[in-house]
């Protein structure tokens, strides 16, 4: 089958067209694949398990400070996870330009806030010598965070320019 916006095969199974992003023909705009419901469902439950396993015996104000660093930062990752949809994947890819939502503010929001939920979890368990463990992760983020920059750039020109121009990280 051929895209309808550009042209394109696309294979067989496939939602979206590799070359431009569209949704293949007879597939739901909205309907988000099997392997990207996995990536936004996963976390939050872990993380719900985390929290109710390792519940401090004393509720001090770094343990309540890492609980609501933790909910909000797992919260807003899971918001940001669906709200890129199918456009996730771990290598850098260009399906299509998501600017909608949190990414409208924030360029890459699922780094953003991982590091604050997994920074809320450290001294939630009460263990903020893990916070150590974000000097290994933020690099690590900001490399991938450049790396799916020059993909996108490359594919979508002026748009991701200007919409980089206008977002943060």
């Amino acid at each position: 089958m051929n895209c309808k916006a550009c042209g394109k095969e696309i294979s067989d199974g496939s939602s979206n067209c590799p070359s431009c992003g569209e949704v293949a023909a007879g597939q739901d705009a909205g309907a988000i694949n099997l392997y990207a419901m996995a990536f936004i469902a996963i976390p939050p439950v872990v993380i719900a398990y985390i929290l109710l396993q390792y519940r401090p015996e004393h509720m001090g104000a770094m343990e309540l400070a890492g609980m609501v660093l933790t909910v909000v930062g797992i919260a807003m990752l899971t918001l940001a996870r669906y709200q890129l949809g199918n456009s996730f994947s771990v290598t850098p890819q260009a399906r299509r330009l998501v600017t909608n939502g949190i990414y409208a503010y924030i360029r890459n929001p699922v780094y953003v806030f991982s590091a604050i939920g997994l920074s809320g979890l450290a001294l939630y368990v009460d263990k903020p010598r893990y916070l150590l463990g974000l000097l290994i992760l933020i690099p690590m983020q900001v490399m991938r965070a450049r790396a799916e920059g020059r993909v996108l750039e490359e594919k979508f020109g002026d748009e991701y320019r200007q919409y980089k121009a206008k977002t943060w990280m």
